[in-house]
C-alpha cells in the first residue's frame, strides 16, 4: 500500500428535515448519499394566512434494501422506491424536486493494500483479512483457491437462519423436531434424538458454539422443506453475494466431492451476516454453556473468543482432508476485521495465523468516523418558507478506513447553495460535504 497517497472521499446530498416529520434513513454501505424524509416547507400564499404541512408518512422502511413505499409529500407521490447496492434517489412528480438516479458508489479509499504476495509469511494454504464494514481486502493470500471449508460451511446456514428470522418465517422460540437423517449425522453433534425437539434459540446456539451437525440439519430440514431444498437456498444466496468460487453440496461441511469455497467468499458471508444480522455474536462469543437444562455441555471450538481481545466470532472447521479452516472476527476502536485461514497444517496454526492477520490490521489501520447518521451539518435559512429554517444532515454514517496517522490530514469542505427559497420538495439537493486527505478529493454522485 502506498502510504499517504490514496485519496478518501464522500459525497453527500444535503436534505432538510421538518419539524415533527420523520426521517427515513435510506443505507448503502459502500455509498453516502442523502435524501428528505419529506417535505418541510411550503411558499406562503399572498392571499393567505393559514397554510398546512401536510403529512409524510414513510412506512417499511430497512436498513441494507430499503424499500419505501406509500410515500405522499404535499400531495406528491412517491412509491416504489428501492435502494439497494447501487442508490436510488426518490422519484417524484414534483417538478421542485431533484432527481439522481443510478448513482455510482464512493470509493473510500484505495484499492487492495496488499495482493498476493505472503508478506506475513503464512503456513495456510489461503488466507485473507477484509475490513468489515467496507470489505476492503487488507491482505490476501491464494484467496480463489477452491478448498473445502468443513464446518466454515455453516456460516452460510446460519445466515439464512437469521434472514428467516428478520423475514418472520420462524421465531426463536419454534420447536424444531429431530428427523432420522439429522440424528445421523456424524462429526460434532450434540447426539439430539428423534424424538425431542429443541428451539430454535437452542439450536442456534449449539450451531454457532458447539458446530453441531445434526442441529445443522434439523435447521435446514425446518426451513427449506429437506435439506437438498436448503442447499439449493445456499448456493443461491452465494450467488447473489458474488461467492463465484462456491458450490456447496450439503449444509454442515463434512467432506463431499464438490463442496468447495475459497477464503475470499468465506469473507464475503462472513461479512453479510456479521453486518446484516450483528445480534449473531451473542451467540458466536459464547465460551461455555449448556443445553437440555445442564445435561448437555456446550464449549466453543472458537478459541480465540477466550483469548482475542475484542473477538466477535465466527466460526471454526476441520476435517482431515479440508484440515483447519477459520474465519475470525473482531472489534476494537470502531474498526472491525474479518480474517480468514484456509487449510492450516494444525489447529495451532489456524489460531495463530488468524491472530497474526488481525494483529496486522489493528496495528496498521483505523476507521475514521466523520458523522453518524442523522447528525446535524448545517441549519439552513429558507426564504418564503412556513418554516423559516430547516436542517442539512448526513443520510448515514460517515467514515473510512486509513492507515493510522492520516487522520490528521482530513479536511472538510461544505457546499451549499445561497437564496433557498420555498417551496422544497422531498428529495432536493442542498450541497455536498466533500473529505479529502492530502488536498485530493474525488466526488461521486
Amino acid at each position: 500500500m502506498q502510504k499517504n497517497k490514496f485519496l478518501i472521499s464522500f459525497t453527500l446530498i444535503l436534505i432538510f428535515i421538518a419539524i415533527y416529520c420523520i426521517p427515513s434513513i435510506a443505507i448503502n454501505t459502500d455509498s453516502i448519499y442523502v435524501w428528505s424524509s419529506s417535505s418541510n416547507t411550503k411558499e406562503i400564499p399572498t392571499n393567505s394566512s393559514n397554510t398546512n404541512i401536510s403529512n409524510t408518512n414513510i412506512p417499511n422502511t430497512n436498513v441494507s434494501n430499503t424499500n419505501i413505499s406509500n410515500t405522499n409529500v404535499s400531495n406528491t407521490n412517491i412509491s416504489n422506491t428501492n435502494n439497494s447496492q447501487s442508490t436510488n434517489r426518490l422519484n417524484t412528480n414534483n417538478s421542485n424536486t431533484t432527481n439522481i438516479s443510478n448513482t455510482n458508489s464512493v470509493n473510500t479509499s484505495t484499492s487492495n493494500t496488499e495482493t498476493e504476495n505472503n508478506s506475513l509469511n503464512l503456513e495456510s494454504e489461503s488466507a485473507i483479512l477484509i475490513e468489515q464494514t467496507t470489505g476492503q481486502v487488507l491482505y490476501s493470500h491464494n484467496v480463489h483457491e477452491q478448498l473445502r471449508p468443513a464446518s466454515v460451511t455453516k456460516v452460510m446456514s446460519i445466515l439464512l437462519i437469521m434472514e428467516a428470522l428478520d423475514n418472520g418465517k420462524i421465531s426463536l422460540t419454534d420447536n424444531v423436531p429431530c428427523s432420522e437423517n439429522a440424528a445421523s449425522m456424524g462429526g460434532s453433534q450434540i447426539w439430539l434424538d428423534p424424538r425431542e425437539t429443541l428451539t430454535v434459540d437452542e439450536m442456534l446456539k449449539a450451531i454457532c458454539v458447539a458446530s453441531a451437525n445434526d442441529c445443522v440439519v434439523a435447521m435446514a430440514e425446518y426451513i427449506g422443506g429437506s435439506e437438498e431444498a436448503f442447499v439449493q437456498m445456499m448456493n443461491d444466496k452465494a450467488k447473489e453475494l458474488g461467492m463465484n468460487d462456491t458450490c456447496f453440496k450439503n449444509c454442515h461441511g463434512l467432506d463431499e466431492d464438490g463442496h468447495v469455497t475459497s477464503s475470499y467468499d468465506i469473507s464475503l458471508m462472513s461479512r453479510e451476516l456479521l453486518n446484516n444480522h450483528p445480534n449473531i455474536t451473542n451467540y458466536t462469543t459464547i465460551w461455555t454453556d449448556s443445553l437440555r437444562d445442564g445435561k448437555s455441555e456446550l464449549s466453543n471450538t472458537n478459541k480465540l473468543i477466550k483469548t482475542y481481545k475484542g473477538a466477535t466470532g465466527l466460526k471454526t472447521g476441520s476435517t482431515g482432508l479440508a484440515l483447519y479452516n477459520l474465519s475470525a472476527s473482531a472489534t476494537r476502536d470502531n474498526l472491525s476485521l474479518i480474517a480468514v485461514i484456509m487449510k492450516a497444517p494444525s489447529t495451532k496454526v489456524r489460531f495463530m495465523e488468524a491472530q497474526k492477520l488481525l494483529d496486522y490490521g489493528f496495528n496498521t489501520f483505523s476507521f475514521k468516523e466523520f458523522g453518524k447518521k442523522g447528525d446535524i451539518v448545517k441549519n439552513i435559512l429558507v426564504n418564503k418558507g412556513i418554516v423559516s429554517n430547516v436542517d442539512a444532515i448526513y443520510e448515514q454514517n460517515a467514515g473510512t478506513l486509513i492507515e493510522k496517522g492520516n487522520d490528521k490530514n482530513i479536511e472538510q469542505n461544505l457546499t451549499l447553495e445561497e437564496n433557498i427559497s420555498a417551496p422544497i420538495s422531498a428529495g432536493q439537493k442542498f450541497g455536498e460535504v466533500t473529505f479529502t486527505l492530502n488536498r485530493q478529493t474525488f466526488i461521486y454522485y
